[in-house]
């Protein structure tokens, strides 16, 4: 399966899967009372919202290279794991307000039963098939869009094992750790919103990649027997994909056919790591000596 499909088939499953959670949690939310259920609920229904979006963006992104976009429409993917951000900080905005005023007025108590059990239960296996679903598929093809949903099913399966605290201590008669477990689920749901936000940031600022990675790139310039330095090299992230540039020092007296084949040999070389997209390889003669073994 290529990235499109792969990256499009995440999009519909974690929709029609929210989709039902969000039906089944209002449900009981809706006869039992309970806060913390009530407060997953609401988490999967700007789940559900927010995949409609979603599915709509990795459509877009997934969309091969044309005229206007050369080098294809993965760069949007960023945009999109912000919307899921904004939409996640929403709902755990809301959730919190929620469980704080009622704890306030100390209106909380709740019936809770086996449904609620049950559905919260569900929505934490539920979840886990979805996270590692979604962190396989963004690791195998680095989708910036599809790490976001992974981070965000992650935290559900927490949210939703505190949801169960707060119902079992409700039907247990402590009905003030339904409340609580909703807010603590809203402030789950931030961080949340918190991670995904920070990590793309870098993807739409040009960040430097990992030190490891800037690393890698050098030791694959230096590997090729006639390159005898590499230095200014630069290696930046537009979208999720990352840019390099590099100065590599050769005899000065080969021909310029084989310093282009040197170059292309190293290009190529760079290019095959899979973070990699352009690469920018400028060829100086060795006697200028610009490279310094230590950097």
């Amino acid at each position: 399966m290529d990235r499109r499909d792969a990256v499009r088939r995440v999009g519909v499953v974690v929709l029609a899967v929210n989709l039902l959670l969000a039906i089944a949690k209002g449900a009981v939310w809706w006869t039992s009372g309970s806060y913390a259920v009530g407060s997953e609920a609401v988490n999967s229904i700007s789940d559900a919202v927010y995949s409609v979006v979603v599915l709509a963006g990795l459509y877009v992104t997934t969309q091969p290279p044309d005229f206007e976009h050369p080098h294809g429409h993965e760069r949007i993917e960023p945009f999109v794991s912000l919307f899921v951000a904004a939409g996640v900080l929403a709902a755990g905005g809301t959730v919190l307000y929620r469980s704080v005023t009622t704890l306030v007025a100390g209106d909380y108590a709740v019936v809770a039963g086996p449904w609620a059990v049950s559905v919260l239960v569900s929505s934490a296996v539920a979840k886990y098939g979805l996270y590692r679903y979604c962190l396989r598929v963004a690791e195998t093809y680095n989708s910036p869009a599809t790490t976001a949903t992974a981070l965000d099913n992650r935290n559900d399966i927490l949210t939703a094992a505190a949801a169960l605290v707060g119902v079992l201590g409700a039907a247990a008669g402590y009905p003030l750790l339904d409340p609580l477990a909703g807010a603590f689920v809203a402030l789950g749901i931030l961080y949340t919103g918190y991670e995904i936000v920070s990590e793309n940031i870098d993807y739409l600022v040009g960040a430097a990649p990992p030190p490891e990675l800037r690393e890698e790139i050098r030791k694959r310039a230096l590997a090729h027997p006639d390159v005898h330095g590499a230095h200014d090299v630069v290696a930046h992230y537009v979208g999720p994909e990352v840019d390099v540039s590099l100065h590599i020092e050769v005899e000065s007296d080969l021909t310029l056919q084989q310093a282009h084949d040197i170059e292309s040999t190293i290009a190529a070389d760079i290019r095959d790591i899979p973070e990699v997209d352009d690469v920018f390889v400028h060829v100086d003669p060795r006697e200028l000596g610009e490279w310094k073994e230590n950097e």
